[in-house]
């Protein structure tokens, strides 16, 4: 099975890993190593410009670009784009609110039957209502 990989994971692993870093979070680094050994970790658009932005040096900005190169952008399109409003409705009517970017996520992994991979705890209210999987 594929896995969109949100931002929360992809900065996790890109971030230079200290000795302090929890056994957590280090499992979840070795987890998206195996996804990108596997070929199944795929990569919105959306994502990669959130993991872009806000980077303040021009070579850090230019390395991390060409890093993220290797991988293709999913191939987003308007049933995406509506699904997600629709999750986000679905998820307003119960209390719960989301941003564009998570929904997108969400559609997208919907209706490629594709798993989430994040560390965002805001997917695990999503799941309750939304026909999502997560990763692991």
């Amino acid at each position: 099975m594929m896995v969109v990989v949100d931002t929360s994971i992809w900065s996790l692993a890109l971030r230079r890993i200290s000795h302090v870093v929890p056994a957590a979070q280090l499992r979840q680094v070795h987890l998206l190593r195996e996804l990108i050994a596997e070929g199944r970790a795929q990569l919105l658009g959306v994502v990669r410009q959130e993991l872009l932005s806000g980077i303040k040096h021009p070579e850090q900005f230019g390395r991390l670009r060409t890093h993220l190169r290797s991988f293709p952008d999913v191939e987003v399109d308007r049933d995406d784009y509506e699904q997600a409003a629709e999750m986000s409705n679905t998820c307003r009517a119960r209390g719960i609110s989301g941003n564009a970017t998570d929904f997108l996520i969400c559609s997208v992994a919907s209706i490629r039957q594709w798993a989430i991979f994040t560390s965002d705890r805001d997917f695990e209210r999503y799941a309750k209502y939304l026909p999502v999987t997560l990763y692991p």
